[in-house]
């Protein structure tokens, strides 16, 4: 499969909401995040990192960080995205990472949620949508018909955040992010 055509996919998909502007918390149902977890002295480094890696640094690490966001150090976290910060230390409602992971609003969740009909948002790709190419065109260059379904063509999406991981998120971002 050709590499640009992934790579472009998956930026398509991952920063489709970026498109538009960021997001507007404020329109976001807070009240449908999990709990914050009740385990205290939540850090970065022994807690937050290794979930983040398992789901997130695929996009967001150091070898191509979407957005210009890094998830894969403490700084880079803290530091936010082309779109300025993504944590609010002390206030997990009022940080798009808290709300992304949680996938509780369809518009910012992360990993992106699949639309009915196999695509992302903005439309499966080789439909015409914003998210996908041309008619007949298969993708940037890639195969007509676009990626194989459920994939990216170099192995499986990433894995959300479980209930349980964004309650602890949500701990380390309101016990200070540290």
């Amino acid at each position: 499969m050709n590499k640009r055509y992934i790579l472009l996919t998956l930026a398509v998909s991952a920063c489709s909401v970026l498109a538009a502007g960021k997001p507007d918390l404020a329109k976001i149902d807070v009240s449908k995040l999990p709990p914050a977890a009740t385990q205290a002295g939540v850090t970065y480094a022994k807690d937050i990192r290794p979930m983040l890696e398992a789901s997130c640094t695929r996009c967001h690490g150091e070898e191509r960080p979407k957005g210009r966001l890094r998830l894969d150090s403490l700084e880079g976290a803290l530091k936010g995205g082309k779109d300025g910060e993504v944590i609010v230390p002390g206030d997990s409602t009022k940080s798009l990472l808290v709300i992304a992971a949680a996938r509780i609003d369809n518009d910012t969740a992360m990993p992106p949620k699949h639309r009915p009909g196999g695509g992302r948002r903005g439309g499966p790709p080789g439909q015409g949508g914003p998210g996908g190419p041309p008619p007949g065109q298969g993708g940037f260059g890639g195969p007509p018909g676009g990626p194989p379904p459920g994939g990216h063509g170099f192995g499986p999406p990433p894995k959300p955040l479980t209930e349980a991981q964004v309650s602890l998120l949500r701990a380390w971002v309101d016990q200070g992010a540290k």
